[in-house]
């Protein structure tokens, strides 16, 4: 439970960041809105074609009598909305850092500027850096596209499909919302797609508490613009306690950014157990 809340720690730290430094909340806000009126454009075509596609995906349905055709398909329908709500969620956020890669790089590289040390530099052009963060979104969402069509799957169970498997979804939402978001301070580190999924795998508790509360956000119009500046900054706090050499996250919920380094027996066996840094790219 500590884990979860210092995963929400990292999140409200972010947003703090970018409100004291206003300038930066507006200049990460523009990919954000960008990507919102790609997918309200999507979401909105896949509403109205809804129906139509259910319809066509039951043919033998067709001669059913009222009311259990309508409640069949209706049911269909809005697990189909569903899926797209899902996956959008999921790209939402993918796409709008591919999109203002340029914009999150240098907020994440301030945000590190700000809490002092070293500011890791990936030494690759623009392009090689688009180029990364497309394959590795490609890769994570091929991930999440499987998850997603086992969920859509196990929705049509009765009672588990509408209370646990829709719990289950967020838990996996967030899981790659968070790493989507630290891929923008863990690749400028040089870790590559496979480390940065083993360190979030050995603090699962840390990334949801960070990833599932973000989720339930974006489902709300307008909220995954702003908090993406935010999102990102906290991110990138996260990265840094999670790349230190002593790999010791922070517990606490309002946990300060950079906690001071553990001294005597605690710097021998940090809390975090993390075990070596992760790989760096060849």
């Amino acid at each position: 439970m500590r884990d979860l809340a210092g995963g929400f720690g990292y999140l409200m730290a972010g947003q703090r960041w970018v409100f004291r430094n206003g300038r930066w909340l507006g200049f990460g806000l523009l990919p954000g809105l960008v990507a919102l009126v790609l997918y309200a454009g999507a979401l909105i075509g896949l509403g109205q074609g809804a129906d139509d596609l259910t319809a066509w995906a039951t043919p033998f349905a067709d001669d059913w009598s009222s009311p259990w055709l309508g409640l069949f398909r209706g049911f269909l329908t809005a697990l189909v909305f569903c899926l797209g709500l899902f996956l959008a969620v999921i790209t939402f956020t993918a796409v709008t850092l591919l999109i203002g890669q340029p914009f999150y790089e240098s907020l994440s590289e301030q945000v590190d500027r700000s809490e002092g040390g070293e500011v890791p530099k990936s030494g690759l052009t623009l392009a090689q850096e688009l180029w990364i963060s497309a394959r590795d979104s490609v890769k994570v969402l091929g991930r999440v596209m499987l998850y997603g069509i086992l969920l859509f799957a196990l929705g049509f169970i009765p009672v588990i499909g509408q209370t646990v498997i829709p719990a289950i979804g967020f838990c996996v939402s967030g899981y790659f919302l968070t790493q989507e978001l630290t891929a923008v301070a863990l690749q400028r580190r040089k870790v590559d797609l496979s480390a940065r999924l083993e360190l979030l795998r050995s603090r699962r508790l840390l990334v949801l508490g960070f990833g599932v509360p973000l989720v339930l956000a974006f489902l709300v119009p307008l909220v995954a613009v702003f908090l993406m500046p935010g999102a990102v900054a906290g991110a990138t706090l996260m990265a840094r306690d999670l790349t230190r050499p002593d790999n010791a996250a922070p517990d606490a919920p309002d946990a300060p950014a950079v906690p001071a380094a553990p001294q005597g027996p605690a710097a021998e066996n940090p809390a975090g157990g993390f075990g070596p840094p992760p790989p760096a790219y060849s």
